[in-house]
């Protein structure tokens, strides 16, 4: 059965989305050989991305941080726009991703729970004023609020928990779903990629450039860039 078959089978559809999803919108996936974890800094990226790392190095935090992890040009690509339209026909129920770019909402989703946070929401520590990504991007140094307090991104660092009411919603709906697309990940960032574990539906599909753990299992595995998959699909 193909794709389009599935999907046309199915009146439940959630959408699990990985790094992989942006990479077409020439924003660098974190595993993969040509991914951010393979290129050399002076202390590891895991460990920049780290709660520990954020209090003891704000500066070096915020310097890889304005580098690489705010893609403020990037622009959503034939996934995040067909996934949009498959929302907006009804055929998507909702989209649950561990990316913090924010190009599932430019495209034009409405129910998506971002299970790492966003880089589009920063917040004082001290007095909870809101700043926009553009605000952090032009700061220097470490980014500090009028009231003198220091800006966090709202993104989840490793050492954090994820945020228990996205958490609860977005398994709610793997539960409810009876077809699930992972693509874009490589199944190895955790808790999020026990998430799958929830779903008890018809159709299992997986669309990822590399290998993964679950690709046996899946009821279709298809090895291609998530772009030119869903850039395919007609309804």
């Amino acid at each position: 059965m193909t794709l389009r078959e599935m999907i046309q089978n199915s009146k439940r559809i959630v959408f699990f989305g990985g790094a992989g999803v942006s990479t077409e919108s020439g924003i660098p996936d974190f595993r993969s050989k040509d991914g951010l974890y393979r290129q050399h800094y002076a202390y590891d990226p895991e460990v920049i991305l780290s709660a520990d790392f954020f209090r003891s190095n704000q500066e070096e935090f915020f310097r890889f941080y304005r580098d690489k992890m705010l893609p403020l040009s990037a622009k959503p690509n034939a996934a995040h726009r067909k996934l949009a339209e498959m929302e907006e026909k009804g055929i998507l129920s909702s989209v649950v991703t561990q990316n913090i770019d924010g190009l599932h909402q430019a495209a034009g989703s409405k129910k998506v729970f971002e299970l790492h946070g966003s880089i589009h929401r920063n917040y004082c520590m001290k007095c909870g004023k809101f700043y926009p990504a553009k605000y952090i991007a032009e700061s220097k140094g470490v980014p500090k609020c009028e009231c003198g307090g220091t800006i966090k991104p709202d993104v989840v660092l490793y050492g954090e928990p994820l945020n228990d009411s996205v958490v609860r919603g977005a398994i709610d709906e793997i539960k409810r779903a009876d077809m699930l697309i992972i693509a874009g990940t490589s199944l190895s960032v955790y808790p999020a990629a026990g998430f799958i574990n929830y779903f008890r539906g018809n159709y299992t599909v997986l669309i990822n450039r590399d290998e993964t753990p679950l690709d046996e299992s899946c009821d279709l595995c298809l090895h291609e860039k998530v772009g030119e998959v869903f850039e395919g699909l007609m309804f």
